[in-house]
C-alpha cells in the first residue's frame, strides 16, 4: 500500500517537473489566468480535477491494478 502511494506521488512529481522544465513561461501565464478568476471558479475547477482523478484511479482498478 505504501509503495503504491509513493509511486503515485512520484508520478505526480514527474509530471509537475516536466511542466516546469519544458514550459516555465507558460506556467507563469497559467498562474496569472488563475489569479484573475474568481475563487468560486477556482474551487469548481479543483473539484472537477478531483473527480477526474478519482475516475482515473477507479478506471485503473477496473483494468486490474490491485493493492
Amino acid at each position: 500500500m505504501i509503495a503504491l502511494i509513493l509511486l503515485a506521488i512520484g508520478l505526480v512529481m514527474i509530471v509537475e517537473g516536466l511542466a516546469y522544465v519544458l514550459a516555465p513561461s507558460l506556467i507563469e501565464q497559467v498562474l496569472e489566468i488563475l489569479r484573475s478568476l474568481p475563487e468560486a471558479s477556482r474551487r469548481q475547477m479543483g473539484g472537477l480535477v478531483l473527480v477526474f482523478g478519482l475516475l482515473l484511479v477507479w478506471g485503473a482498478f477496473q483494468m486490474g491494478v490491485s493493492l
